[in-house]
């Protein structure tokens, strides 16, 4: 798609380099997922994009897929982090915020899950703000253990919290960093990317419905009740400052479902596009609209469709609701 053919070839060419003593730290180059989350069906892969597949480089995108609790009570947490370009350490900076941040909504599952159902979303943000502040801190404190800028050990990151319970359809988007959080609702793509800052959403009963209690505070006069109970003490000692905050703002967004929608969280790879090529986006409406969700083979292929001059790799997820 596009003003003519892309430049790259359709598929990858040269293999990143290999060292025979770290072998771990190999990336593949296409990673797929997919599962029924409560109503809704999940569908996650992150791709090499074409640049990447040309120079022999590793993607710089990770994907994070994980479901933790069980039953009903269980939560799924999708993140996705991009590092900074042109540098050595991306992929690892990339797959290390995800298991960074991965790990802290895994220790606190139960409570997010309960603040989900029960449209908590002040506490929401602020713990969740608190959890993606901590997670780029680490990496930034990683960055100086290795002796490189933090600057160029550094990553997005995009996350997704799917509640287990098929009668919740809350869906709770947050993260730092450049991507894209799009719904397709009635045929229609919906740019739905919050502004820093914001608390956005459909109303929900419990949280600015005029059918609901009042709105519950943002704070306890305590402090943040969410982070309290996650544990996180602030700052640890006084001789750990607490981190810095991120360079760049803090997004949220959770918001109800309809029967029928399709939720998209993506890296700038498919972001670009996807907002720069109207072609591309009426292809993918063609394809999403159906009853059912396409299998894994299909949304690969749906999510490599290629535009020219956009060859960055491609993290996605998407979820179909029943």
């Amino acid at each position: 798609m596009g003003s003519g053919p892309p430049t790259y070839e359709p598929e990858p060419t040269a293999l990143p380099p290999a060292d025979p003593e770290d072998l771990a730290e190999l990336v593949a180059d296409t990673v797929l997922e997919g599962a029924r989350c409560g109503s809704g069906t999940l569908r996650a892969v992150s791709v090499r994009g074409d640049s990447a597949r040309y120079r022999g480089e590793p993607r710089r995108d990770s994907l994070l897929v994980a479901r933790f609790g069980t039953g009903e009570q269980a939560l799924v947490l999708v993140a996705m982090a991009t590092g900074a370009r042109a540098t050595a350490g991306a992929h690892r900076a990339a797959a290390e915020v995800c298991q960074w941040i991965g790990r802290a909504v895994g220790r606190s599952h139960a409570r997010l899950a309960e603040d989900i159902r029960a449209a908590r979303r002040g506490d929401l943000k602020s713990g969740l703000h608190r959890l993606t502040d901590r997670s780029l801190g680490r990496l930034r404190a990683s960055a100086v253990e290795q002796g490189v800028s933090p600057e160029e050990y550094a990553a997005t990151l995009r996350c997704l919290l799917l509640p287990a319970d098929p009668d919740c359809r809350t869906r709770v988007f947050f993260g730092v960093g450049a991507g894209g959080l799009f719904r397709l609702r009635d045929g229609v793509w919906q740019d739905i990317e919050p502004t820093a800052g914001d608390v956005t959403g459909e109303p929900v009963v419990g949280f600015g419905s005029p059918s609901g209690p009042p709105s519950p505070p943002a704070e306890t006069p305590e402090g943040d009740r969410l982070t309290m109970d996650l544990g996180i003490p602030t700052p640890p000692s006084p001789y750990e400052p607490a981190p810095q905050p991120p360079r760049e703002p803090f997004r949220f967004r959770a918001s109800v479902a309809r029967p029928g929608d399709t939720l998209l969280l993506c890296s700038g790879g498919l972001a670009e596009p996807l907002r720069g090529e109207p072609e591309l986006s009426a292809h993918l409406t063609e394809r999403w609209s159906g009853q059912e969700p396409p299998g894994l083979a299909a949304f690969l292929a749906d999510t490599q469709v290629r535009v020219k001059g956009y060859a960055d790799d491609r993290t996605a997820a998407a979820v179909w609701e029943a």
